[in-house]
């Protein structure tokens, strides 16, 4: 009798496992009585690995929607997540093995705020910011090894102030100011050792004026550099 009462019990188990997931199935891909999505959704490429997966509220996105390769669907190479406060998105990317590539925030489908790239899941390649889709703010590259390789301020998408580039090893290489997008003001550039190299200065992305030259950090014309040149090209 007792074996009879545990057998009833793992049917019925199993009928409600089995009922709850054919139940679940049934809410996938769901409209609702405005025919606009809600639920559960999952969507598959021809070759029958899924595209991507998320939830719909009254037509629009809610919560987390994860997008896959057409090739690998073990990792998602895209993960929203939908603000309904602010329509804001908050949005990160990966590589089809799984390794964060970059995040940032969209509204409406631009791009807003600080963004950051990544050479790895530690090393970041870059920070940028944005208001309105366009670059805004300073944008600083980094070398692997985690120092800057440029710093460079934006003013709504185009250059606007002090740019500078550096070595690998953090030495400063190149000082030039912009504005609109072209060089203007006074320049610099250095030799990888830090000596200053040549300045002078710019206009509309023109070189005017006077422009000085240095050898081993002392002044010379450019006649006296271009014979130092020769020379040293002639002994090599």
């Amino acid at each position: 009798m007792l074996k009879i009462k545990r057998l009833g019990i793992v049917i019925v188990f199993f009928s409600c496992f089995f009922l709850g997931k054919t139940s679940f199935a049934q809410k996938i891909n769901q409209f609702d009585a405005n025919k606009k999505r809600t639920g559960v959704w999952k969507k598959y490429y021809p070759n029958k690995r899924i595209r991507y997966q998320g939830q719909f509220k009254e037509g629009k996105e809610i919560g987390v929607f994860k997008y896959y390769d057409i090739s690998d669907s073990r990792y998602p190479i895209i993960i929203k997540k939908f603000n309904e406060e602010n329509d804001s998105v908050a949005v990160s990317f990966y590589s089809i093995s799984g390794k964060k590539q970059s995040e940032g925030i969209f509204i409406n489908k631009k791009r807003v705020g600080k963004w950051v790239y990544y050479f790895d899941k530690e090393n970041i390649m870059s920070t940028e910011f944005y208001v309105d889709g366009k670059l805004n703010g300073k944008v600083i590259n980094y070398y692997p090894n985690g120092k800057p390789t440029e710093i460079t301020n934006y003013k709504m998408g185009l250059k606007e102030g002090l740019s500078q580039k550096f070595s690998s090893a953090g030495i400063l290489i190149e000082e030039v100011n912009y504005k609109n997008d072209k060089e203007n003001g006074v320049a610099k550039y250095f030799e990888l050792n830090g000596n200053l190299k040549e300045t002078g200065v710019y206009k509309n992305g023109k070189r005017i004026g006077e422009w000085e030259f240095y050898l081993d950090g002392e002044i010379s014309d450019k006649k006296e550099l271009e014979k130092e040149n020769k020379y040293k090209k002639g002994n090599n």
